[in-house]
């Protein structure tokens, strides 16, 4: 049975989500608390984590960046709940390697239905090929290694998952709203700056290999093809 870490400090919400997680086949362990979080993390780690950013002591966000920094936690898929619909909080989890967010309120059902998604989705991309090489540019799944001309690139989380996003759909035109579906994990039209933005890094981390992402005027991008 696969567990769900839920860190909620709202006791009605997070009543529901065990109910309803449990309902499906979930096992689910609760959190209040940042410091709650990282102590059950010593004991075990969940198939996901489903994290409020409105906690007491340190927030959602901060805890999302200290567990996107350790080896053995990094890969955790972590879906944002919060209060909140601005902009820049979707971007600013996001951008620091969350897999989808859900702002309150929401149904039950929406969140059984993003929980399985992107389940699915790390399921897929654990078991993708360990490298890709598409022109001067080698992707090692793996290692979450990028060479370009044979030269190592660092690159932030969500930037790693875009260029391989790219890179297993070599030729295929991609449009913002596939790519913020696939890499980010929601669709929402006023969020296509991201992906813009996301873009014009990779292509300036990448040098002169990033010439091979092509822009699709007033569809989206595509590499190589």
């Amino acid at each position: 049975m696969q567990k769900i870490f839920i860190v909620e400090d709202d006791d009605n919400i997070r009543e529901m989500l065990v109910y309803a997680l449990f309902s499906v086949g979930f096992e689910t362990e609760c959190c209040t608390d940042g410091e709650a979080f990282f102590a059950a993390l010593k004991q075990t780690a969940p198939s996901l984590v489903l994290m409020d950013i409105m906690l007491p002591g340190e927030d959602g966000i901060s805890l999302l960046k200290k567990l996107k920094q350790y080896e053995n936690t990094k890969q955790i898929p972590v879906i944002m709940l919060t209060a909140k619909g601005t902009e820049i909080d979707r971007v600013k989890g996001l951008d620091l390697g969350a897999d989808d967010y859900i702002t309150k309120p929401f149904s039950i059902m929406e969140v059984i239905s993003r929980v399985r998604a992107v389940l699915r989705r790390c399921g897929d991309r654990d078991s993708s090929s360990s490298e890709i090489k598409t022109g001067s540019i080698v992707l090692r799944g793996d290692q979450r290694l990028v060479l370009a001309n044979n030269t190592e690139i660092s690159l932030t989380y969500k930037e790693f998952e875009l260029l391989h996003y790219l890179m297993i759909n070599e030729g295929v035109v991609l449009t913002r709203s596939k790519l913020l579906e696939q890499v980010w994990g929601f669709d929402y039209s006023g969020e296509s700056r991201t992906v813009d933005m996301h873009i014009k890094s990779l292509r300036q981390k990448l040098g002169e290999a990033g010439v091979i992402i092509k822009t699709v005027r007033n569809v989206g991008y595509k590499i190589g093809g």
